[in-house]
């Protein structure tokens, strides 16, 4: 079977349609090069069509036609970003192998050389993800049949991969902040809230300055949470950590309540919103320098530790599945179970009998 691929190239020098000829093994090629170089580029021209008999079907190669593919996937800007590199990824693979028809095997295949060259079992499951979700997108355009479908990524443990900062190392990281500058009682007051509140670096960078309101006799912070539009949710600031809030925006003078609540104060954004790879480094910095340097020990330590001091301090789990913002108490239920499994005395209780 052959296809007539029309071209239509429009750019401020160029307004032209070509048309060529192309036979079934060669289309798929012309479809993976073309995906390639047009998520390399900083702008996408190209506009293809392909005709054959009673199939008319715009391919993926525009666009108009990678922004339908956005809106099917109907995800958010991130995760957006994620699924073009993992499509990236796939296509990249494709032509290194001089795949020009996949089938269900090669996807199974590219699913072990992910595997094989180190990538974690989260990156594969969102790699994978990705690949099903564009085969299917296909498949509804009539462009190319899913091959990709009900094939599963990678098993994923549930454990955590990190891990929590005891109450007494919270009390060292804090105390070690040098809160005598600008910087550390900025850096002071994001760890405080963190820790105590169980904040999400996305939503310590989201959070401005009138987001600090009063519900009943608290002070609280309303928040944007992850996959939020809106801030609905909010936690309960104590005195402490109101106090180091409110220390750091006094000394800032910063007073619009569309502010961002932590400001940047490096020289390319001063005064501008902090990036969450920002927060995540002053956390990371706090730990090693109180003695905690750990690649177990990040960021997410400090609301990990925030839900887990939560139940060791005999909340319910309902409690802290409202506290923590858990959609699913079952991803409460994951921490629970990891306290069990530490005071599980079985070892204790079977090497005493032997030694």
């Amino acid at each position: 079977m052959f296809f007539n691929v029309l071209i239509y190239e429009n750019s401020v020098d160029k307004n032209e349609k070509v048309s060529i000829i192309v036979g079934e093994d060669n289309l798929i090629q012309l479809l993976i090069q073309m995906c390639i170089h047009i998520m390399e580029a900083d702008t996408m021209s190209e506009f293809i069509r392909v005709e054959t008999g009673a199939l008319q079907a715009q391919a993926a190669l525009s666009e108009e036609l990678y922004l339908r593919f956005v809106s099917y996937i109907d995800a958010k800007e991130k995760t957006v970003q994620t699924y073009t590199r993992a499509l990236k990824q796939m296509f990249k693979y494709f032509a290194e192998n001089g795949i020009t028809q996949p089938q269900r095997e090669d996807i199974l295949s590219y699913r072990e050389s992910l595997k094989a060259s180190g990538h974690k079992p989260t990156t594969i499951q969102n790699y994978i993800t990705a690949a099903r979700l564009f085969f299917a997108w296909l498949e509804a355009e009539r462009i190319y049949p899913n091959v990709a479908a009900h094939i599963k990524g990678a098993k994923l443990d549930r454990d955590h991969k990190k891990d929590y900062l005891t109450t007494r190392q919270v009390k060292t990281v804090l105390a070690d902040v040098d809160r005598s500058t600008p910087q550390g009682v900025r850096d002071y007051a994001i760890l405080a809230l963190m820790v105590t509140g169980g904040l999400r670096t996305i939503e310590v960078a989201r959070a401005d300055v009138g987001d600090l309101r009063t519900v009943g006799d608290d002070t609280v912070l309303f928040l944007q949470g992850k996959g939020r539009d809106e801030k609905t949710e909010y936690v309960k600031l104590s005195a402490p950590v109101e106090a180091a809030i409110r220390a750091y925006l006094k000394q800032r003078g910063e007073t619009a309540s569309s502010a961002p609540l932590f400001a940047s104060m490096s020289n390319n954004s001063r005064g501008g919103r902090m990036t969450t790879r920002s927060i995540s480094r002053i956390a990371k910095d706090s730990m090693i320098e109180a003695g905690y340097n750990s690649d177990r020990l990040t960021a997410h330590s400090l609301r990990h530790s925030a839900v887990t001091l939560s139940l060791l301090a005999g909340r319910s789990l309902e409690e802290v599945q409202q506290f923590a913002r858990h959609a699913n108490i079952a991803t409460t239920l994951i921490y629970s179970h990891a306290l069990d499994k530490a005071k599980n005395g079985c070892a204790e209780a079977i090497a005493s009998a032997i030694f």
